[in-house]
């Protein structure tokens, strides 16, 4: 199941990253994430969910649950919840430029 769900994930955001002549109406229903996500990547503004699931991952051993990307203080973060090896449902923040750890805090 960790993996279908960690598939899943990278899928939906593999979505996100679609040129925009590829199809003009993908992530509009939701406000714009899937938008705002895509452009900063493709502007260089943030990394890959590729290249960034393995520093989150390296943070908190577990299983991916939910990936959000946003801006915090002008600064461009992904925020991963990651369900812990210890149980625990932990979110780990990253820098979407460059990668940098953050944050890494308990939910609850």
């Amino acid at each position: 199941m960790g993996l279908n769900r960690r598939l899943l994930i990278v899928a939906a955001f593999a979505a996100a990253l679609v040129p925009p002549g590829a199809d003009a109406k993908r992530g509009r229903g939701r406000g714009g994430d899937h938008d705002e996500a895509r452009e900063a990547y493709e502007q260089g503004e943030a990394l890959s969910l590729a290249q960034i699931l393995p520093l989150a991952l390296r943070a908190v051993p577990g299983e991916v649950l939910e990936v959000e990307i946003e801006r915090e203080h002008g600064r461009l973060v992904y925020e991963i919840e990651i369900l812990a090896r210890s149980g625990r449902v932990r979110k780990v923040t990253l820098d979407a430029r460059t990668g940098a750890l953050l944050d890494v805090e308990d939910e609850h």
